[in-house]
Protein backbone atom coordinates (compact mmCIF):
# COMPACT_ATOMS: atom_id res chain seq x y z
CA UNK A 1 0.00 0.00 0.00
CA UNK A 2 1.35 3.44 -0.91
CA UNK A 3 1.77 6.15 1.67
CA UNK A 4 -0.19 9.36 2.22
CA UNK A 5 1.94 12.45 2.76
CA UNK A 6 0.39 15.44 4.52
CA UNK A 7 1.80 18.84 5.42
CA UNK A 8 1.12 21.30 8.26
CA UNK A 9 -0.47 24.75 8.51
CA UNK A 10 1.41 26.96 11.01
CA UNK A 11 -1.62 28.82 12.35
CA UNK A 12 0.43 30.15 15.26
CA UNK A 13 2.99 31.69 12.92
CA UNK A 14 6.10 30.56 11.12
CA UNK A 15 9.80 31.32 11.23
CA UNK A 16 13.28 30.23 10.17
CA UNK A 17 13.66 29.13 13.81
CA UNK A 18 11.59 26.74 15.91
CA UNK A 19 8.15 28.12 16.74
CA UNK A 20 6.69 26.42 19.78
CA UNK A 21 3.18 25.15 20.29
CA UNK A 22 2.02 26.37 23.67
CA UNK A 23 2.14 29.51 25.78
CA UNK A 24 5.54 30.48 24.35
CA UNK A 25 4.56 29.99 20.74
CA UNK A 26 5.30 33.53 19.59
CA UNK A 27 8.74 33.78 21.23
CA UNK A 28 11.57 33.54 18.74
CA UNK A 29 15.14 33.70 20.05
CA UNK A 30 16.57 34.29 16.60
CA UNK A 31 17.00 37.01 14.02
CA UNK A 32 14.85 40.08 14.61
CA UNK A 33 11.94 40.21 12.21
CA UNK A 34 12.16 36.52 11.36
CA UNK A 35 8.65 35.73 12.64
CA UNK A 36 5.93 35.29 10.00
CA UNK A 37 2.45 35.96 11.41
CA UNK A 38 -0.31 33.51 10.56
CA UNK A 39 -2.17 35.86 8.24
CA UNK A 40 -4.62 34.52 5.69
CA UNK A 41 -2.28 35.60 2.90
CA UNK A 42 0.65 33.68 4.38
CA UNK A 43 -1.38 30.56 5.15
CA UNK A 44 -2.67 30.65 1.56
CA UNK A 45 0.94 30.48 0.42
CA UNK A 46 1.64 27.48 2.66
CA UNK A 47 -1.52 25.68 1.54
CA UNK A 48 -0.81 26.51 -2.09
CA UNK A 49 2.72 25.15 -1.76
CA UNK A 50 1.44 21.91 -0.21
CA UNK A 51 -1.10 21.51 -3.00
CA UNK A 52 1.41 22.25 -5.76
CA UNK A 53 3.88 19.70 -4.39
CA UNK A 54 1.28 16.93 -4.20
CA UNK A 55 0.65 16.66 -0.47
CA UNK A 56 -2.78 15.17 0.16
CA UNK A 57 -3.91 17.22 3.16
CA UNK A 58 -2.75 19.85 5.63
CA UNK A 59 -3.11 19.50 9.39
CA UNK A 60 -4.38 22.53 11.30
CA UNK A 61 -3.67 22.45 15.06
CA UNK A 62 -5.99 23.40 17.89
CA UNK A 63 -5.49 25.43 21.05
CA UNK A 64 -5.62 28.95 22.42
CA UNK A 65 -2.10 29.50 21.07
CA UNK A 66 -3.19 29.33 17.41
CA UNK A 67 -6.04 30.40 15.14
CA UNK A 68 -9.29 28.45 15.25
CA UNK A 69 -8.97 25.45 12.96
CA UNK A 70 -12.54 25.37 11.64
CA UNK A 71 -12.65 29.03 10.65
CA UNK A 72 -9.14 29.10 9.22
CA UNK A 73 -9.55 26.02 7.05
CA UNK A 74 -13.00 27.08 5.86
CA UNK A 75 -11.39 30.28 4.56
CA UNK A 76 -8.40 28.48 3.04
CA UNK A 77 -10.55 25.83 1.38
CA UNK A 78 -11.88 28.46 -1.00
CA UNK A 79 -8.34 29.13 -2.23
CA UNK A 80 -7.41 25.48 -2.86
CA UNK A 81 -8.81 23.15 -5.50
CA UNK A 82 -7.64 19.73 -4.35
CA UNK A 83 -5.92 19.99 -0.94
CA UNK A 84 -7.78 18.39 1.95
CA UNK A 85 -7.81 19.82 5.46
CA UNK A 86 -7.16 17.77 8.58
CA UNK A 87 -9.02 19.86 11.15
CA UNK A 88 -8.06 19.35 14.80
CA UNK A 89 -10.52 20.16 17.56
CA UNK A 90 -11.34 19.30 21.18
CA UNK A 91 -14.44 17.11 21.55
CA UNK A 92 -15.17 18.31 25.08
CA UNK A 93 -15.79 21.88 23.95
CA UNK A 94 -18.50 21.22 21.36
CA UNK A 95 -21.49 18.91 21.19
CA UNK A 96 -21.11 15.88 18.90
CA UNK A 97 -24.28 16.88 17.02
CA UNK A 98 -22.94 20.35 16.24
CA UNK A 99 -19.54 18.94 15.26
CA UNK A 100 -21.17 16.41 12.92
CA UNK A 101 -23.28 19.21 11.44
CA UNK A 102 -20.19 21.37 10.87
CA UNK A 103 -18.34 18.45 9.32
CA UNK A 104 -21.21 17.68 6.94
CA UNK A 105 -21.43 21.32 5.87
CA UNK A 106 -17.66 21.46 5.36
CA UNK A 107 -17.82 18.34 3.21
CA UNK A 108 -20.54 19.80 1.00
CA UNK A 109 -18.88 23.21 0.63
CA UNK A 110 -15.46 21.71 -0.19
CA UNK A 111 -16.69 18.69 -2.18
CA UNK A 112 -15.41 16.18 0.34
CA UNK A 113 -12.06 17.67 1.41
CA UNK A 114 -12.36 17.29 5.19
CA UNK A 115 -10.48 15.00 7.56
CA UNK A 116 -11.01 15.13 11.33
CA UNK A 117 -8.33 15.05 14.03
CA UNK A 118 -9.77 14.51 17.50
CA UNK A 119 -7.56 16.01 20.25
CA UNK A 120 -8.71 15.02 23.73
CA UNK A 121 -6.34 17.48 25.44
CA UNK A 122 -3.73 16.96 28.12
CA UNK A 123 -2.81 20.35 29.57
CA UNK A 124 -5.08 20.96 32.59
CA UNK A 125 -4.31 24.69 32.58
CA UNK A 126 -5.48 25.11 29.01
CA UNK A 127 -8.49 22.86 29.58
CA UNK A 128 -9.63 25.11 32.42
CA UNK A 129 -9.46 28.12 30.12
CA UNK A 130 -12.42 26.56 28.36
CA UNK A 131 -14.18 25.75 31.63
CA UNK A 132 -13.25 22.08 31.43
CA UNK A 133 -12.27 20.54 34.76
CA UNK A 134 -12.54 16.86 33.78
CA UNK A 135 -9.60 14.67 34.69
CA UNK A 136 -7.66 12.46 32.27
CA UNK A 137 -9.93 9.42 32.58
CA UNK A 138 -13.09 11.51 32.29
CA UNK A 139 -11.80 13.26 29.17
CA UNK A 140 -11.18 9.99 27.36
CA UNK A 141 -14.51 8.55 28.46
CA UNK A 142 -16.17 11.69 27.11
CA UNK A 143 -14.21 11.41 23.86
CA UNK A 144 -15.44 7.86 23.39
CA UNK A 145 -19.05 8.94 23.83
CA UNK A 146 -18.50 11.91 21.52
CA UNK A 147 -17.11 9.75 18.74
CA UNK A 148 -19.87 7.18 19.11
CA UNK A 149 -22.50 9.87 18.51
CA UNK A 150 -20.44 11.69 15.86
CA UNK A 151 -19.96 8.54 13.81
CA UNK A 152 -23.58 7.40 14.13
CA UNK A 153 -24.82 10.76 12.87
CA UNK A 154 -22.55 10.59 9.84
CA UNK A 155 -23.56 7.03 9.04
CA UNK A 156 -27.30 7.76 9.37
CA UNK A 157 -27.34 11.13 7.57
CA UNK A 158 -30.42 11.40 5.38
CA UNK A 159 -31.74 7.96 6.41
CA UNK A 160 -34.53 9.27 8.61
CA UNK A 161 -33.13 7.28 11.53
CA UNK A 162 -32.50 9.66 14.41
CA UNK A 163 -29.69 9.16 16.89
CA UNK A 164 -30.58 8.80 20.57
CA UNK A 165 -27.81 8.41 23.10
CA UNK A 166 -27.75 8.31 26.89
CA UNK A 167 -24.29 8.38 28.39
CA UNK A 168 -22.46 9.84 31.33
CA UNK A 169 -21.35 12.91 29.40
CA UNK A 170 -23.92 13.29 26.59
CA UNK A 171 -27.68 12.84 26.46
CA UNK A 172 -28.78 13.16 22.83
CA UNK A 173 -32.38 12.91 21.67
CA UNK A 174 -33.59 12.73 18.07
CA UNK A 175 -30.42 14.02 16.41
CA UNK A 176 -30.10 13.78 12.62
CA UNK A 177 -28.32 15.28 9.64
CA UNK A 178 -29.36 16.15 6.11
CA UNK A 179 -28.50 13.72 3.34
CA UNK A 180 -25.13 14.37 1.74
CA UNK A 181 -23.42 13.10 -1.42
CA UNK A 182 -20.14 12.98 0.54
CA UNK A 183 -19.04 10.37 3.03
CA UNK A 184 -18.42 11.36 6.65
CA UNK A 185 -14.84 12.54 7.13
CA UNK A 186 -12.29 9.98 8.34
CA UNK A 187 -11.35 10.30 12.01
CA UNK A 188 -7.67 10.65 12.95
CA UNK A 189 -6.97 10.16 16.62
CA UNK A 190 -3.86 9.98 18.81
CA UNK A 191 -2.97 9.31 22.40
CA UNK A 192 -0.40 7.16 24.17
CA UNK A 193 -2.26 6.21 27.34
CA UNK A 194 -4.20 2.92 27.71
CA UNK A 195 -7.44 4.93 27.75
CA UNK A 196 -6.52 6.63 24.47
CA UNK A 197 -5.61 3.33 22.85
CA UNK A 198 -9.01 1.88 23.79
CA UNK A 199 -10.83 4.86 22.25
CA UNK A 200 -8.74 4.61 19.10
CA UNK A 201 -9.41 0.89 18.77
CA UNK A 202 -13.17 1.44 18.94
CA UNK A 203 -13.74 4.66 17.02
CA UNK A 204 -10.74 5.93 15.01
CA UNK A 205 -10.06 5.35 11.34
CA UNK A 206 -6.38 6.31 11.63
CA UNK A 207 -4.38 6.07 14.85
CA UNK A 208 -1.64 8.70 15.10
CA UNK A 209 1.56 8.86 17.10
CA UNK A 210 4.19 11.54 17.53
CA UNK A 211 7.61 10.66 16.15
CA UNK A 212 9.11 8.04 18.41
CA UNK A 213 11.69 5.45 17.41
CA UNK A 214 10.64 2.61 15.08
CA UNK A 215 10.85 0.15 17.97
CA UNK A 216 8.56 2.27 20.16
CA UNK A 217 6.13 2.87 17.31
CA UNK A 218 6.02 -0.80 16.39
CA UNK A 219 5.19 -1.83 19.96
CA UNK A 220 2.41 0.74 20.28
CA UNK A 221 0.79 -0.01 16.96
CA UNK A 222 0.89 -3.75 17.52
CA UNK A 223 -0.89 -3.21 20.82
CA UNK A 224 -3.58 -0.95 19.30
CA UNK A 225 -4.02 -3.35 16.40
CA UNK A 226 -4.77 -6.12 18.87
CA UNK A 227 -7.32 -3.97 20.68
CA UNK A 228 -9.01 -3.07 17.39
CA UNK A 229 -9.34 -6.74 16.46
CA UNK A 230 -11.20 -7.34 19.71
CA UNK A 231 -13.84 -4.92 18.39
CA UNK A 232 -13.86 -6.48 14.92
CA UNK A 233 -12.11 -3.46 13.42
CA UNK A 234 -8.91 -2.63 11.56
CA UNK A 235 -7.21 0.75 11.55
CA UNK A 236 -4.74 2.70 9.50
CA UNK A 237 -1.71 4.13 11.26
CA UNK A 238 0.13 7.42 10.98
CA UNK A 239 2.94 9.48 12.45
CA UNK A 240 3.58 13.20 13.02
CA UNK A 241 7.15 14.34 12.29
CA UNK A 242 9.19 17.39 11.36
CA UNK A 243 11.67 16.99 8.51
CA UNK A 244 15.05 18.47 7.60
CA UNK A 245 15.91 16.90 4.25
CA UNK A 246 18.97 18.17 2.38
CA UNK A 247 21.28 17.23 -0.50
CA UNK A 248 23.82 15.85 1.99
CA UNK A 249 23.67 14.53 5.53
CA UNK A 250 26.14 17.22 6.66
CA UNK A 251 23.92 20.02 5.33
CA UNK A 252 20.89 18.59 7.15
CA UNK A 253 22.68 18.37 10.49
CA UNK A 254 24.08 21.85 9.97
CA UNK A 255 20.50 23.10 9.83
CA UNK A 256 19.61 21.12 12.96
CA UNK A 257 22.62 22.69 14.70
CA UNK A 258 21.42 26.15 13.67
CA UNK A 259 17.91 25.53 15.01
CA UNK A 260 19.23 24.17 18.31
CA UNK A 261 21.71 27.01 18.81
CA UNK A 262 19.00 29.64 18.20
CA UNK A 263 17.15 28.80 21.43
CA UNK A 264 18.33 30.00 24.80
CA UNK A 265 18.78 27.87 27.93
CA UNK A 266 16.15 30.04 29.63
CA UNK A 267 13.61 29.29 26.97
CA UNK A 268 14.31 25.56 27.21
CA UNK A 269 13.88 25.60 31.00
CA UNK A 270 10.61 27.52 30.73
CA UNK A 271 9.26 25.19 28.03
CA UNK A 272 10.15 22.00 29.90
CA UNK A 273 8.53 23.42 33.06
CA UNK A 274 5.41 24.09 31.00
CA UNK A 275 5.40 20.55 29.60
CA UNK A 276 5.87 19.05 33.07
CA UNK A 277 2.33 20.00 34.10
CA UNK A 278 0.75 17.95 31.32
CA UNK A 279 -1.44 14.90 31.84
CA UNK A 280 -0.79 13.80 28.26
CA UNK A 281 1.18 10.55 28.20
CA UNK A 282 2.29 11.34 24.66
CA UNK A 283 3.74 14.68 25.77
CA UNK A 284 5.42 13.01 28.72
CA UNK A 285 7.07 10.57 26.30
CA UNK A 286 8.21 13.42 24.04
CA UNK A 287 9.63 15.37 26.98
CA UNK A 288 11.47 12.30 28.26
CA UNK A 289 13.48 12.24 25.03
CA UNK A 290 15.16 15.57 25.90
CA UNK A 291 14.85 15.85 29.68
CA UNK A 292 18.25 14.28 30.43
CA UNK A 293 20.05 17.12 28.68
CA UNK A 294 17.43 19.84 29.10
CA UNK A 295 18.88 23.34 28.85
CA UNK A 296 22.38 21.83 28.73
CA UNK A 297 21.61 20.76 25.16
CA UNK A 298 22.05 24.37 24.05
CA UNK A 299 25.61 24.84 22.88
CA UNK A 300 26.17 21.11 22.38
CA UNK A 301 26.09 19.15 19.16
CA UNK A 302 22.62 18.41 17.81
CA UNK A 303 23.74 14.81 17.47
CA UNK A 304 23.46 14.50 21.26
CA UNK A 305 19.68 14.43 20.70
CA UNK A 306 19.73 11.87 17.88
CA UNK A 307 17.64 9.16 19.54
CA UNK A 308 17.58 6.79 16.56
CA UNK A 309 19.28 6.94 13.16
CA UNK A 310 18.32 10.31 11.62
CA UNK A 311 15.66 10.95 14.32
CA UNK A 312 16.43 14.19 16.19
CA UNK A 313 14.55 15.23 19.35
CA UNK A 314 15.67 18.87 19.29
CA UNK A 315 12.26 20.30 18.49
CA UNK A 316 11.03 18.93 21.82
CA UNK A 317 13.33 21.29 23.73
CA UNK A 318 10.88 24.15 23.20
CA UNK A 319 7.92 22.80 21.24
CA UNK A 320 5.01 20.93 22.73
CA UNK A 321 3.42 18.06 20.83
CA UNK A 322 5.48 16.63 18.00
CA UNK A 323 9.06 17.07 19.16
CA UNK A 324 11.16 15.03 16.73
CA UNK A 325 12.44 15.51 13.19
CA UNK A 326 13.87 13.28 10.51
CA UNK A 327 17.27 14.79 9.71
CA UNK A 328 19.52 13.63 6.90
CA UNK A 329 20.19 13.44 3.21
CA UNK A 330 17.20 13.00 0.94
CA UNK A 331 18.06 9.32 0.59
CA UNK A 332 18.31 8.85 4.36
CA UNK A 333 15.01 10.61 5.09
CA UNK A 334 13.28 8.56 2.40
CA UNK A 335 14.75 5.37 3.85
CA UNK A 336 13.55 6.21 7.37
CA UNK A 337 10.04 6.84 6.04
CA UNK A 338 10.18 3.52 4.20
CA UNK A 339 11.18 1.81 7.46
CA UNK A 340 8.18 3.27 9.26
CA UNK A 341 6.00 2.24 6.33
CA UNK A 342 7.29 -1.32 6.67
CA UNK A 343 5.89 -1.29 10.22
CA UNK A 344 2.42 -0.60 8.81
CA UNK A 345 2.29 3.21 8.79
CA UNK A 346 0.52 4.76 5.82
CA UNK A 347 -0.04 8.39 6.90
CA UNK A 348 2.87 10.79 7.44
CA UNK A 349 2.03 14.30 8.68
CA UNK A 350 5.16 16.36 8.11
CA UNK A 351 6.32 19.90 8.77
CA UNK A 352 9.46 22.02 8.79
CA UNK A 353 10.38 25.61 9.34
CA UNK A 354 9.83 27.70 7.38
CA UNK A 355 6.93 25.65 6.05
CA UNK A 356 7.09 26.88 2.46
CA UNK A 357 10.81 26.38 1.95
CA UNK A 358 10.99 23.09 3.86
CA UNK A 359 8.08 21.65 1.88
CA UNK A 360 10.10 22.16 -1.30
CA UNK A 361 13.27 20.69 0.23
CA UNK A 362 11.36 17.56 1.20
CA UNK A 363 9.13 17.06 -1.85
CA UNK A 364 11.89 17.66 -4.39
CA UNK A 365 14.36 15.53 -2.42
CA UNK A 366 13.11 12.68 -0.25
CA UNK A 367 9.67 12.88 -1.84
CA UNK A 368 11.14 12.37 -5.31
CA UNK A 369 12.97 9.27 -4.07
CA UNK A 370 9.77 7.89 -2.55
CA UNK A 371 8.02 8.44 -5.90
CA UNK A 372 10.73 6.56 -7.77
CA UNK A 373 10.43 3.69 -5.30
CA UNK A 374 6.69 3.54 -5.94
CA UNK A 375 5.85 4.39 -2.32
CA UNK A 376 4.25 7.79 -2.95
CA UNK A 377 1.94 8.99 -5.68
CA UNK A 378 1.44 12.75 -5.28
CA UNK A 379 -2.20 13.77 -4.98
Amino acid sequence: MSIHLHWYLPTNGDSRDIVGSGDDSHRIDGVAGAFRPATLDYLKQVAGTAETLGFEAALTPTGTWCEDAWITTAALSQHARRLKFLVAFRPGFISPTLAAHQAASFQRLTEGRLLINIVTGGDPVEQRRFGDHADHAQRYARTGEFLQVFRQLGERAGSGKAVDFQGEHYQIEGANLLASPYAPPPVFFGGASPAAEQVAAQYADTYLAWGETPRQIGERFERVQGLARQHGRSLEYGIRLHVISRDTEAQAWEQAERLQSAVSPERVREALALFSRTESVGQQRMTALVSKLGADAVGRSARNLEISPNLWAGYGLVRGGAGTALVGSHAQVAERIAEYHALGLTHFILSGQPHIEEAYWFAEGAGAILRKRGLWTPA
